[in-house]
């Protein structure tokens, strides 16, 4: 075996090196279907080489272009959770054809706006989308199209193939072509904030920052040689989220089983519960409060409650889980370690915090190498000693930048003093030697008589209020500030809540200039499917003024 460094080895040739050694074991189960590491080799190989036939590929090798160029073909993946759309990923580099995901809550529009600006070659679809895409096909460049039925029972698109039809037409021969860790992987960004960016990786640099593979290994034997874990996983947010295929990835390198829950269309409690007794999982991953209030009242009304002796960790990703809430895990599964995961879809994964057997807390992390505070000018690296509040940064292995946008590129990955650096756009400051307290994302920061409010931060106050089921905090235009801080909150069932409570709990955690000047309450907060906050919807939501006379 060939020397490499990490960085120079792709996930297509490490995945295929672990399923020689382990070929009858089960590597990913979805509803009846249970498929070995050789089921999934073989059945990505043929999607491989029936995207190669049809004229798919790399047609650019990435030393000839810039970094926010491509020359590959993109594949969309347009797919609600399955076995399909793991396999469309991997089966996608094994072709050198770069995946990226499509958020299935598109209209028409949004998708016509995603598909042209990732240049899209080719696209695998649920049925039940297949209305919505179209609509757009008039608008969009040719696409080759390959269709999984569903529920929906839509017919098969014009000109589409599908997919079953496609695998079972194709060899399951190694695919003829020589992977290069230098292949891009693309992770779309949600656009909750504004228009979404094609954020471009080295499949070499997402093995490790995104897919969590070894740090150590140079070799693909040594990478096979750590895949020891067989973590038992399941994977509740959707794998269009990045957290959910980086951690079906990670499940993978590690030698692991991934299980998809049954009902991929919402968050079902009994499912997600019933699948960890049932199959005896390890992991379980979710995105923060918005996973967690549910899945804990799901614990609660469990008569007879569920065996969860199996379960030994919880990670959650991409969302801020409250202290509360983890006190309540720990509560129900003492022996369970919770785990607070950061990252980005530009800096892959970053920091954590583990909270077990004693009082959690939320928003503060231990740096590890590798990550720094900026300078809120961005021009200096901050000490301990620092008492501003920066930008939380990252070094190393970083993405290439955003599809075909250089100026945005620029912006994020900032150079000081001859080190490049990822600035995703979290706001953060120390509070110890090597230890942050994380203030949110600047896209949502509310600036309120000359002080920044974190939505994030007063978010986490007004949760701790037991009777607060979800919140979402945003700013409206004010005349006096400039902008003020508004609370939209969803009330638990059973709880009496009113205004004077929920200010007092928030007080005994922020500020009182943070304290939102009113309370909207509703039956329901917007949120994606990932579990993450619509800010556009709290904006539009709260522009009204309803306190003035």
């Amino acid at each position: 075996m060939a020397e490499n460094r990490a960085a120079d080895i792709g996930i297509a040739e490490v995945h295929e090196a672990i399923a020689a050694t382990m070929p009858d074991e089960q590597c990913l189960v979805f509803r009846d279907r249970r498929l070995t590491w050789q089921d999934v080799t073989e059945r990505t190989r043929r999607l491989a080489n029936w995207l190669l036939g049809q004229g798919l590929g790399c047609h650019t090798e990435r030393a000839e272009l810039a970094a926010h160029e491509s020359g590959q073909s993109h594949l969309a993946i347009y797919l609600h959770n399955g076995n399909e759309y793991l396999e469309a990923m991997l089966g996608a580099f094994k072709a050198r054809v770069v995946p990226f995901n499509v958020n299935y809550r598109y209209v028409a529009e949004e998708l016509q706006y995603l598909l042209a600006d990732a240049t899209t070659h080719a696209i695998v679809i649920h049925s039940r989308f297949a209305p919505t895409l179209a609509q757009v096909r008039p608008r969009v460049a040719d696409l080759v199209i390959l269709q999984v039925p569903d529920e929906s029972g839509h017919d098969l698109l014009d000109g589409a193939t599908w997919y079953e039809d496609a695998l079972a037409s194709a060899s399951a021969d190694r695919p003829p072509v020589d992977w290069s860790a230098d292949d891009l992987y693309m992770l779309y960004t949600g656009g909750t904030t504004g228009m979404p960016k094609g954020v471009m990786w080295r499949n070499g640099d997402a093995l490790v920052e995104c897919f969590g593979g070894s740090r150590t290994a140079s070799t693909v034997a040594e990478f096979v040689a750590e895949a020891t874990e067989r973590t038992r996983a399941l994977l509740a947010p959707p794998f269009m989220h990045g957290a959910g295929h980086w951690m079906s990835f990670r499940t993978w390198l590690g030698g692991g089983t991934v299980f998809v829950q049954s009902e991929p269309h919402h968050l079902d409690p009994h499912d997600i519960w019933s699948l960890v007794e049932r199959e005896r999982l390890t992991f379980l991953l979710i995105v923060g409060d918005a996973f967690a209030r549910p899945l804990l009242d799901g614990l609660e009304r469990a008569v007879p409650p569920y065996d969860l002796t199996s379960l030994t960790v919880i990670l959650s990703g991409g969302a801020p889980l409250s202290s509360s809430l983890k006190a309540e895990f720990i509560e129900h599964l003492p022996t369970v370690m919770i785990v607070d995961g950061l990252g980005s879809s530009e800096a892959g994964g970053q920091l954590a915090h583990v909270s077990a057997g004693a009082l959690a807390s939320t928003g503060t992390f231990d740096l590890t190498p590798g990550n720094v505070v900026l300078s809120a000018d961005r021009d200096r690296v901050l000490t301990a000693t620092d008492d501003e509040v920066g930008w939380l940064a990252k070094t190393g292995r970083l993405a290439l930048g955003y599809l075909g946008d250089q100026p945005k590129t620029a912006r994020t990955y900032p150079v000081i003093d001859g080190v490049r650096y990822a600035v995703p756009g979290d706001r953060a400051r120390y509070v110890g030697d090597d230890r942050i307290e994380l203030r949110g994302r600047d896209s949502v920061t509310i600036n309120s008589g000359g002080e920044k409010i974190f939505a994030e931060e007063v978010e986490a106050a007004l949760k701790a209020h037991p009777g607060v089921y979800d919140c979402v905090v945003a700013g409206r235009p004010s005349v006096r500030w400039g902008s003020e801080v508004v609370a939209i909150v969803r009330t638990r069932a059973g709880f009496e809540v009113d205004d004077a409570a929920l200010l007092q709990e928030a007080e005994r955690h922020v500020a009182r200039y943070k304290l939102p000047k009113e309370i909207v309450y509703v039956d329901e907060i917007v949120r994606s499917p990932a579990g993450k906050a619509d800010y556009r919807w709290a904006r539009a939501l709260v522009a009204i003024d309803r306190t003035a006379p």
